[in-house]
């Protein structure tokens, strides 16, 4: 049975304790969120990313910000995040606005991806028709001789996003769908308020 103590005061401790315990169970994508944006108009779309910073301003991401999300998040700012632990029967939801990290954060964290995830960056015009996986490799190439060693610049287009939240649901997943949902929601001059969902 799992705890059903009182909620945390603070959302993102209660986050980062759950996430802690996701790390033991999903040791290779507890970070793993689906992302959700939407067209001026409306129209929704979601996706995988994974996770790569988070305090209480927010929850990091990064992309290329000429993609099909990055073109809706500059459209529309307002976002939502979804992680999904099913070993442990939790869910995280996270809404907010979307504000775009420094370049300074974002030259930080691309110096430590992988060469090939560097130069993939500036090979890859993401959410662009591709005619061939060749055109991709071929690409690849001609960035792998302009960039020999280990020097490589982030690219103009590649940068991350901030979702700063509003609003949190935490999902305990209990037995006969009588679950636990306790929401947390900013509110201006208090902080945080704190409540609960019916299943």
């Amino acid at each position: 049975m799992p705890d059903l103590s009182p909620a945390a005061s603070d959302p993102f401790a209660q986050f980062h304790a759950w996430l802690a315990e996701a790390w033991v169970q999903e040791p290779e994508d507890a970070n793993a969120m689906t992302l959700a944006t939407a067209t001026p108009d409306g129209t929704p779309a979601a996706r995988i990313v994974l996770l790569k910073g988070a305090d209480e301003r927010g929850f990091v991401f990064y992309t290329n910000v000429e993609s099909r999300k990055g073109e809706e998040l500059a459209a529309n700012t307002c976002a939502a995040l979804l992680f999904h632990w099913k070993p442990l029967g939790r869910q995280v939801r996270i809404e907010g606005r979307v504000e775009r990290v420094t370049d300074a954060e974002a030259d930080a964290y691309f110096a430590t991806r992988p060469r090939i995830s560097r130069l993939g960056a500036w090979a890859s015009d993401q959410s662009r028709a591709l005619a061939g996986r060749a055109d991709l490799e071929r690409r690849l190439a001609e960035y792998e001789a302009k960039y020999p060693g280990e020097d490589i610049p982030r690219p103009p287009h590649w940068s991350g996003f901030r979702v700063v939240p509003e609003r949190f649901e935490f999902w305990q997943n209990m037995p006969y769908r009588l679950h636990d949902r306790t929401v947390y929601a900013r509110a201006a001059g208090v902080g945080w308020t704190v409540g609960r969902l019916f299943p």
